[in-house]
């Protein structure tokens, strides 16, 4: 494995069949690397094929034209030591908490007895305890996305692809499960080495992120690179977070209006 890369996407183009004679480009080109033990965002427009580039990395979707490494061997299947956390926590509603969390588990035909003790760490580690038997329609917004996360890693995954996880949450509430996510990852009580967050909020991207990727659309492409040399715990009310915060949002800004400036962007702390 050359220089830690997990992933490596190189020259990603994704098209949509619109009928037999049209189809539609929805990435143009991706160039992407993901080494262990780093947090990379993806900013951008709605329809800038930020998710549908996300499901390639993780081998969910295969693209139009080029190739995927994981370990510098070819992903042509949805990779084994991934998962995926969404925004729509994707739970089943006759199920409780703790079967919820094992659902994945079960159906791989796992034996209880092994997958519950890791279940109810998880459920510990997530801040979940006494809700392990409350249903769906019982949890609070955050709660049902702690359980979307506690599900995720009960396959222990080498790689978080992270879909809008915190979006639908009110702020307060994506703060507090955001920073518990971080700190679980930072303090290596997850076995996950790197997350990939696709996100609209520039300062989701900057309190969480190694390095920052703006997709451009119309088709989706990279239009930006930025690399925060932020120590972590991040405050977001630092001068530094907030010049970080205030570049990408004019860089943004920039992209969304159609203005080209330079691709690779760093701030020296």
């Amino acid at each position: 494995m050359k220089n830690n890369v997990l992933i490596e996407c190189q020259n990603i183009e994704l098209y949509f069949e619109k009928d037999k004679k049209h189809s539609l480009k929805v990435l143009d080109r991706i160039n992407f690397t993901l080494h262990e033990n780093e947090i990379v965002a993806i900013l951008g427009k709605s329809g800038a094929g930020k998710s549908s580039f996300l499901r390639i990395a993780a081998g969910l979707l295969h693209p139009s034209y080029g190739s995927v490494l994981y370990k510098d061997k070819p992903v042509t299947k949805p990779l084994d030591n991934m998962s995926m956390v969404f925004q729509n926590f994707a739970l089943l509603p006759w199920l409780n908490v703790v079967d919820n969390i094992l659902f994945g588990s079960d159906a791989l035909g796992i034996s209880r007895k092994i997958s519950e003790p890791k279940a109810h760490e998880l459920i510990q580690k997530i801040s979940l305890q006494g809700f392990e038997k409350a249903y769906v329609n019982e949890l609070s917004g955050g709660m049902k996305q702690r359980v979307g996360f506690a599900r995720a890693l009960m396959v222990e995954p080498e790689i978080l692809f992270l879909d809008e996880p915190f979006s639908s949450l009110d702020i307060t509430t994506a703060n507090t499960l955001r920073s518990d996510i971080l700190n679980l990852w930072l303090n290596k009580q997850i076995p996950t080495k790197s997350m990939v967050l696709v996100t609209h909020s520039v300062e989701e991207a900057v309190m969480m992120a190694d390095r920052v990727i703006i997709f451009d659309n119309h088709p989706g492409k990279i239009a930006y690179e930025h690399t925060l040399n932020i120590p972590r715990l991040r405050d977001k009310r630092s001068a530094e977070v907030l010049k970080h915060i205030d570049l990408l949002e004019q860089k943004l800004h920039s992209v969304n209006m159609g203005k080209k400036e330079d691709k690779v962007l760093t701030i020296q702390p």
